[in-house]
């Protein structure tokens, strides 16, 4: 996954934090604790202090942010007339949000339902009737929850904008605020921390120090990302302004975002704190595991299969290859005790064994989740 920064000042390269971005984050930890197993002890008191209807709430919508990790979180990348920056308060970072039209909602809020043609753009789901379609096939693919949220937005922005953002404000009431108080301390810590090492030592220096997994080329032009995912976009000429943002998160390891949706200026969110994870399997089922992950496909195929479940089809079109293929990789990943498999009326779907994937070790797990 690269970023172009041709042409880009080293002015324009900033470390921010968000508080919409680690909002998204801190409901990702409250609805899927096992990708997090440092932060259960928070997972654990936050749940149970919440008030029974708004706990009632987040049960039906963690759909929405259990698998997925929606721009709509970062929406200062997209907004034309916010400047390019995240928000100082959550009531900032709403604000941006309010900024996207209709159209761009609908499609970052997708994200949440279904997969569609992310790096590609094209036509509005709201005014093309394939694009709609196609949408609600992959969402009803996700499940009925999704299938529904997904009718809402595209019959209702407005509504569903408006919901979202009451809920968001009340999840900041209840704990969020709280919480933000405290980790943005050390999130804007690590920004001056990670800007003081670009100002002097160099931009080279600074991409170490955000993540092994970022590295820059030897003509300084080019941000590679190493990610089990393609992705390419640029930091000049989107209509959000030049630049290229990077956010801290306490509540986001180990995933390391890259935002490189069309049109959006590239922002990448990165940890600043590793959890320990479980001890390791035995030698023998780590031998039989590993060997049924040394093929590459079925590495590319793990990377979906831990964010949410697929159906065969939906992991055949996604990798290029037939459905008698992916079925072949499924049933290598399933006879090692990697994943799940279940039925949804007339879908089987399938998702990694996250606590099987926990005892292959650190590598591994940050690799699939990058």
């Amino acid at each position: 996954m690269d970023i172009d920064i041709t042409g880009l000042p080293p002015g324009a390269i900033t470390f921010e934090p968000s508080p919409l971005a680690e909002l998204g984050n801190a409901l990702h930890v409250l609805s899927e604790p096992g990708h997090h197993p440092g932060l259960h002890g928070w997972a654990t008191a936050t749940a149970a202090a919440l008030e029974p209807d708004l706990a009632d709430r987040l049960h039906e919508a963690d759909f929405l942010w259990r698998t997925t990790f929606s721009d709509i979180f970062m929406p200062f990348a997209g907004a034309r007339h916010g400047g390019g920056r995240p928000g100082a308060t959550l009531a900032e970072d709403l604000d941006l949000l309010d900024l996207l039209s209709d159209d761009e909602f609908v499609t970052v809020a997708l994200e949440f339902t279904c997969s569609v043609t992310y790096d590609l753009g094209g036509p509005s789901p709201l005014t093309d009737a394939g694009v709609r379609s196609r949408a609600l096939d992959l969402a009803a693919a996700r499940g009925p929850r999704q299938l529904d949220f997904a009718g809402h937005l595209l019959n209702d922005p407005v509504t569903v904008r408006a919901w979202i953002r009451r809920l968001f404000e009340d999840c900041e009431q209840a704990f969020f605020g709280d919480t933000w108080r405290r980790v943005r301390i050390q999130l804007a810590a690590d920004a001056r921390h990670k800007t003081e090492i670009l100002r002097h030592k160099g931009l080279a220096d600074a991409m170490t120090a955000v993540s092994a997994a970022l590295s820059l080329d030897s003509t300084g032009t080019r941000i590679s990302a190493d990610k089990l995912a393609e992705g390419r976009s640029a930091a000049v000429g989107a209509p959000a302004g030049d630049g290229l943002t990077f956010v801290p998160t306490s509540f986001g390891w180990p995933h390391l975002l890259v935002l490189h949706r069309p049109d959006w200026r590239p922002a990448v969110q990165y940890p600043v704190a590793a959890p320990e994870l479980p001890s390791p399997a035995s030698v023998e089922l780590l031998k039989l595991r590993l060997e049924a992950l040394a093929h590459p496909m079925r590495m590319r195929m793990c990377r979906g299969l831990a964010r949410s479940p697929h159906t065969t089809g939906e992991l055949a079109d996604t990798h290029g290859i037939s459905a008698p293929e992916a079925s072949r990789h499924l049933a290598v990943l399933k006879r090692a005790g990697l994943i799940t498999t279940k039925r949804r009326g007339r879908y089987v779907l399938h998702q990694l064994d996250l606590t099987v994937v926990a005892r292959l070790g650190s590598d591994f797990l940050e690799g699939v989740l990058r």
